[in-house]
């Protein structure tokens, strides 16, 4: 599947999840909503995925745990937060960098409208 397709079933699936729970619940509750909704849909995935980091050539251990990686083509990152910070969307591209994943989904479940709290981020593997 696509990244693009894949991202719309993603996007999907949030959007039931945030109609059915609401907004404000803590990350953990709706990253548990997530991977149910896609383990029932039999979209593979790996939750919580330790990535490493390396700086000049030099392993530095793991840098951070992905929230969900679908098909090795998404990383999503969950969250549940009045005001997402502009940082986010550069950490975002440090996760997609050092993941080796090209798509990046910011979703934010605190929203009154899920739409609203979602972000799609493609690396640009040309830099």
């Amino acid at each position: 599947m696509k990244h693009e397709d894949l991202s719309s079933r993603i996007i999907g699936l949030c959007i039931k999840i945030h109609r059915e729970l609401g907004p404000g619940l803590l990350e953990s509750v709706y990253e548990e909503a997530v991977c149910y909704e896609l383990t029932k849909n039999n979209i593979p995935h790996r939750r919580q995925q330790a990535i490493r980091a390396t700086y000049d050539n030099h392993d530095l251990g793991i840098g951070f745990r992905a929230d969900v990686i679908v098909e090795d083509k998404i990383l999503l990152e969950l969250k549940s937060i009045d005001i997402l910070p502009t940082v986010y969307f550069k950490v975002l591209l440090t996760y997609l960098k050092f993941s080796k994943v090209e798509v990046g989904l910011i979703v934010n479940f605190k929203t009154v409208v899920l739409k609203d709290g979602i972000t799609r981020i493609v690396l640009d593997r040309r830099v």
